[in-house]
């Protein structure tokens, strides 16, 4: 089905495909070995002990990397549409790009760095995924609206707006719910101390995340109207 989409559209299509699989996958596993409670554990919970570690690490890994794909392909497209209408600046297509690039290289170090493992580092790439990623979808939107009504309908700019509206106001609560957390754990129970909090951050970063899924299921229609052509010349001395 991927393959017969036209232009690039598969690219952002397996990047929501593979995302969605990934969480679903893992927290799947992580319930069934009975390593979480099945009610709303963190997304790096399901991916913290084994088997299901190694699931989620080599999945979010090859997210990461068609997130990078798919926000290249973005930027291009950007470029190509720029040349003839001139709605955004370039150089605020390539601050785009290498913010959705940091939240990329985020997701590796979550994905690399376990949380009961090396919790500092984790977070920290837990921090720079979930705030450069909410950055991303909200200059993409501002980018969309720039570019109608050649380039994109104001129902789908109003769409994405929506989204990174609803990311934006969870990522808040969700930075500041985790920060009242004292323990770093996986395995909580109803009624525990600092669960409320554990149990309201973790609302609010599947939220997030699945924020950044629906959004850039809303590229694949763009992405349709985009082919990439790789040609190598070869020159003999």
């Amino acid at each position: 089905m991927l393959c017969c989409m036209p232009g690039v559209a598969f690219v952002p299509a397996l990047l929501v495909s593979w995302s969605s699989a990934a969480f679903i996958i893992s927290y799947a596993i992580a319930v069934l070995e009975g390593h979480v409670e099945p009610l709303v554990p963190y997304i790096s919970d399901t991916g913290t002990k084994p088997p299901e570690s190694g699931v989620f690490g080599f999945m979010i890994n090859i997210s990461a990397l068609l997130g990078v794909i798919t926000m290249y392909i973005r930027y291009l497209l950007i470029e190509k549409q720029n040349e003839s209408s001139h709605f955004v600046r370039s150089s605020c297509n390539m601050f785009s790009l290498c913010i959705g690039l940091m939240g990329c290289i985020g997701m590796g170090i979550v994905a690399t760095f376990q949380e009961l493992a090396v919790p500092s580092v984790h977070d920290i790439g837990a921090l720079v995924a979930f705030g450069s990623g909410v950055v991303y979808i909200t200059l993409q939107s501002i980018i969309s609206y720039k570019s109608c009504p050649q380039w994109n309908t104001y129902f789908v700019c109003h769409i994405r707006m929506a989204i990174s509206a609803i990311s934006c106001i969870a990522f808040i609560p969700m930075i500041v719910f985790a920060s009242q957390i004292s323990m770093t754990k996986i395995d909580w129970t109803p009624g525990e101390k600092d669960y409320t909090y554990h149990f309201m951050s973790a609302i609010c970063e599947w939220t997030v995340a699945f924020g950044f899924i629906f959004f850039f299921l809303t590229f694949i229609r763009d992405f349709q109207r985009f082919s990439v052509r790789i040609s190598t010349e070869i020159h003999e001395d």
